[in-house]
């Protein structure tokens, strides 16, 4: 420690540096460990512990344009489900659905997709207990009902559509989002992912879509708890929807998640902000961690305990693989496969972090939506789905088995 504090100012403070980045990004590490193994306990709902029926439920779903898509989404819903419509910008013909399309001449607070979100709020009937919101392309899957919750997640598995790499970065988020099972313990969850969400038809009028942000989805579920006590359940029921079909189309996915959480980060009380803004860091500048490795194995002796930073970033890098190895069990993949997307974690882990780090050195305020294939596509790269699947699929069952093939 003396010869430390002897060698150069310019050692010393790259030595500090580097401490600090293994310790906030180890904080992040060692919460989703905490969540994982501890606050996780109970908090996977699965389709036995249901309440409310499919009488009770009305289904949203949300598009630009994209009929073909839309009309995959809407002929998986489960047939014993008769409240189904369409909230799109143009107009379109969907089968078996009720489309109303957003008037240009509506105005509110809101932008983008919350924009529709709240004009369908306020103009769109429902006389249900919830209503179900989907994305174009997420595919009900297991589906019997709903558990007696204020907002309910529904768990996904995002299906391959023709980019490796994207698909990759999609099992290793899901290995990381089975964090989402301890967000029952919080006050604030800490975040939600709007393609398949339940929300309770008096807690959304009371709470409403009409707040400007990018990320309408856990702008929502943080002005819900601010009210007051928040029921949230995450339903694992593995809905099916697209990995983005390129390597720069989940980079602007990314950028605007990152982009609107951080400027929404002021309606979380104080006492959760260094929590969330310590996890937006670590997930930005997570390709630091085999950095942290090297150095440590470069310079012996450079760093202050420098036996212990290596022990340190050589676990963080570690604890990436495991957030793929839970990815793919998620998936329920075969020993061989799973084997093969854990090897590939650096792959996964540098693309998605990519649009993380564009999103915090230059945030938007607006986005392009995440462009999707129609379900000829899926049905044509998936070897386990053939011509008409998703068409004749109902929700109420599995589409495939949790083994997507490449």
């Amino acid at each position: 420690m003396i010869d430390t504090l002897a060698a150069s100012p310019v050692r010393v403070a790259v030595a500090a540096v580097l401490w600090s980045a293994l310790v906030l990004y180890g904080l992040s590490a060692l919460w989703w460990i905490l969540e994982t193994t501890v606050l996780a306990q109970g908090g996977r709902v699965v389709p036995e512990d249901v309440r409310w029926g499919y009488d009770d439920v009305q289904i949203r779903i949300l598009t630009v344009d994209a009929a073909a898509v839309v009309q995959g989404t809407v002929d998986a819903v489960p047939d014993g489900i008769d409240d189904i419509v369409v909230v799109a910008e143009t107009s379109m013909s969907i089968d078996d659905a009720s489309v109303h399309v957003v008037p240009e001449s509506f105005e509110c607070a809101a932008t983008h997709k919350g924009r529709a979100l709240e004009w369908a709020r306020r103009r769109v009937p429902c006389d249900r207990e919830y209503v179900v919101y989907l994305d174009e392309d997420t595919i009900m899957t297991d589906f019997v009902g709903l558990p007696d919750a204020d907002v309910v997640q529904f768990t996904e598995l995002p299906l391959y559509t023709g980019s490796w790499v994207t698909y990759v970065c999609e099992v290793f988020r899901i290995g990381y989002q089975y964090e989402q099972f301890a967000f029952h313990r919080l006050r604030y969850p800490l975040y939600a992912w709007g393609g398949c969400l339940a929300v309770r038809a008096s807690v959304e009028d009371a709470v409403t879509w009409d707040a400007a942000t990018v990320t309408e989805d856990t702008n929502f579920l943080w002005r819900a708890a601010a009210r007051g006590r928040l029921d949230f359940a995450v339903l694992d029921v593995r809905f099916r929807n697209q990995a983005p079909p390129s390597i720069r189309a989940m980079m602007n996915q990314r950028r605007r998640w990152i982009s609107g959480t951080r400027a929404d980060g002021g309606l979380l009380p104080r006492s959760y902000r260094p929590l969330y803004y310590t996890r937006i860091v670590a997930w930005a500048f997570s390709p630091l961690v085999p950095v942290f490795v090297v150095v440590s194995a470069a310079t012996p002796g450079a760093i202050p305990a420098s036996g212990a930073y290596q022990a340190a970033s050589l676990a963080l890098f570690g604890l990436l693989f495991v957030y793929t190895g839970v990815g793919t069990a998620r998936y329920r993949k075969s020993v061989g496969r799973a084997l093969a997307y854990v090897v590939a974690t650096p792959v996964a882990f540098l693309a998605h972090s990519a649009g993380a780090l564009w999103g915090v050195m230059r945030p938007v305020e607006s986005f392009a939506v995440t462009q999707k294939v129609a379900p000829e596509t899926v049905e044509s790269v998936n070897a386990r789905l053939e011509a008409g699947d998703i068409e004749a699929h109902d929700g109420s069952e599995r589409l495939v088995e949790e083994r997507p093939v490449e």
